[in-house]
């Protein structure tokens, strides 16, 4: 039998050799010296070589390259020590606490709106919490409804006062409550980030708890309604000691403060409605006080819708301070709520109904068309609800009405444009929502917070801009408008003056406020020895922060007075109002809105099919 000798001669292998092992070691000397005279590859030699006595490789094959052993083992040596590294770097940088206010100064926005917020610490009636941060404010008015013999309410402790008096308007302090809760669904992330998200939600929890104290919470029907607490009326020359004829500081008021119930305020029922609901969604992860405020908001909803009426009809006094011009708007902004917070789906056929958009006037300009106020809910609504299309979808039966929503928002939003006539300018740059009559900023807060939260919708849809007739507009030509009528308020203006108190080194020092006009020396003023401190021409003793006053005039002229509360007051709504539009500028603009929060409550949408054609007939 022959084998193949792998170093090159014939090998011959006897079977039947029965030779010992020196005879072999013998008989290699008869071996071709030729043969082993040749020089042996690797192969070669790790047969003749046992594993200890193998010659280490000076190079290594990598396939298509062969590099030296020693450059191998460093450079790969070297790529894990660097993973390792930068694995151990990665690791510290994510378990290390971060401060994220560490990456540099805010942004003038986030500064104004850690200021804003403040206004409403200022603002709170009842008994304070110990880290309200105002000094000169104390526990004040802890005694409302018990005060009032007539009065079914007995406990309406808290809450917040309107303005620069100490009445609790609840009609534009539902709204301005909305409001702030519409603005943490959308841009939680950015209250986060200026360090603020859970003092708005305490601001908001305040003013919630207020309400569910002015009715029946408990109930699922209510004939009645707290509207008012305090009294203003100065009508004839009255001298009777009240919130308006009286120049107090809230925390020594002695005189007698009624509460005004109402029967018939679909009005203001909605707008309560409105304000429970979408605090419910903000404290969506309480859920027993989230359910709390379903429950109120529900009731209060069907009261609006059983018992119809203005709250402001019959010459109250409310038809003075904050008249409503209809109740149809409130319809179809409180339904848009309670379907968010409910996901019942009758609430949105309700605010979807064109019979009751026409009512609210959907479908006619006017010069008011699109002036999103306390009073006016509609250019909100329609943005909220155009929302609803661009993210859900709902198909039929609502896309007819939400597609008029979505053009009618659209046109609104050209409005506010200075390509377009809608609304005059000052020569100063802000827009004139309200056509030159007094107390214009609070018009323009709400247009920019609407301006700018609807170029973030169209962001997060993927839409670059959108038509003004033949003509495409980007979204960041909405932005724009927002950051100019804000920058305006914040002293881009003629007389380079803020219109945010506390804010910049030139700002009104003679806002028409009570409490910051009055200093806090121990001493009680009574009803007419305030006067003189609402009188002098010193500035006031206390700085309130954060407020925003009424504003100019239409030559951008403003008149630091005291006296003259079209040019000095703050007020609850106009704040409100600032806030969402200062949260919605702040901060990273690459920051999207949530998309997902304000359906939490919505269920999964299958679309109804329409109705199949009529049969044909020939």
């Amino acid at each position: 039998m022959y084998g193949r000798d792998p170093w090159g001669g014939p090998l011959e292998i006897n079977a039947a050799d029965s030779a010992t092992d020196d005879d072999r070691s013998r008989n290699l000397n008869d071996f071709d010296k030729a043969a082993l005279s040749r020089p042996l590859d690797e192969t070669q030699q790790s047969w003749l070589l046992g594993p200890g006595e193998q010659k280490k490789k000076k190079y290594v094959d990598l396939g298509c390259l062969i590099v030296s052993r020693k450059i191998f083992v460093w450079t790969l040596g070297t790529i894990l020590a660097a993973g390792f590294i930068t694995g151990l770097i990665v690791l510290i940088v994510k378990t290390v606490p971060r401060h994220h206010k560490g990456h540099g100064p805010p942004d003038n926005y986030t500064v104004a709106l850690n200021k804003a917020l403040m206004f409403f610490n200022a603002q709170r009636s009842g008994k304070l919490p110990k880290h309200n941060n105002v000094s000169w404010r104390g526990n004040s008015c802890t005694n409302d409804g018990k005060s009032d013999s007539g009065s079914t309410l007995k406990d309406l402790s808290g809450g917040y006062y309107d303005a620069g008096d100490a009445i609790k308007f609840n009609f534009p302090q539902s709204f301005a409550m909305t409001m702030l809760s519409w603005s943490v669904i959308e841009y939680s992330a950015k209250y986060e980030a200026a360090g603020e998200l859970n003092h708005v939600k305490e601001i908001i929890k305040w003013g919630t708890d207020y309400f569910l104290k002015t009715f029946n919470s408990t109930a699922d029907t209510i004939n009645s309604l707290a509207a008012q607490v305090g009294s203003g009326d100065t009508s004839g020359g009255s001298t009777t000691p009240n919130d308006h004829y009286c120049w107090m500081r809230p925390e020594d008021i002695d005189y007698p403060r009624p509460v005004t119930e109402c029967h018939s305020c679909s009005d203001l029922a909605a707008e309560m409605a409105a304000a429970l609901a979408s605090a419910s969604i903000v404290f969506k992860d309480n859920k027993a006080y989230s359910k709390k405020l379903v429950h109120g908001a529900t009731t209060l909803f069907k009261f609006s819708r059983d018992q119809r009426g203005r709250y402001s009809a019959s010459g109250s006094e409310a038809a003075t301070f904050y008249n409503s011009s209809s109740y149809w708007d409130e319809f179809v902004w409180g339904g848009a709520w309670m379907y968010y917070a409910t996901g019942n789906t009758s609430y949105l056929q309700l605010a979807t109904a064109p019979g009751l958009a026409k009512h609210a006037g959907a479908f006619w300009g006017g010069p008011d068309y699109g002036v999103f106020s306390w009073d006016n809910k509609l250019a909100g609504a329609q943005v909220l609800l155009t929302r609803l299309r661009l993210f859900l979808s709902p198909g039929y039966p609502y896309e007819e009405i939400l597609k008029t929503f979505h053009n009618q928002t659209s046109i609104v939003m050209c409005s506010f444009l200075p390509y377009f006539t809608s609304f005059n300018r000052t020569k100063g740059g802000m827009i004139q929502l309200n056509h030159g009559r007094p107390q214009p900023l609070q018009y323009t807060v709400n247009a920019a917070f609407l301006a700018t939260l609807f170029s973030d919708y169209l962001k997060a849809a993927d839409t670059p801009g959108w038509y003004c007739g033949p003509n495409f507009y980007s979204i960041d030509v909405l932005r724009k408008f927002a950051e100019t009528q804000i920058d305006y308020i914040l002293g881009k203006n003629p007389r380079k003056m803020s219109y945010l108190v506390g804010y910049g080194s030139h700002y009104p020092k003679h806002v028409h406020h009570r409490g910051a006009s009055i200093p806090n020396n121990k001493v009680k003023y009574n009803c007419k020895g305030g006067w003189k401190w609402r009188d002098t021409k010193q500035p006031n003793p206390h700085t309130i922060v954060g407020a925003m006053v009424a504003g100019p005039d239409r030559q951008d002229g403003f008149k630091d007075v005291r006296t003259n509360y079209n040019y000095t007051e703050p007020t609850l709504a106009g704040n409100a109002g600032l806030v969402a539009a200062l949260v919605a500028l702040s901060g990273d603009s690459d920051t999207q809105i949530d998309k997902n929060t304000i359906f939490s409550a919505v269920p999964p949408m299958f679309p109804t099919p329409p109705p199949p054609p009529a049969p044909w007939k020939p």
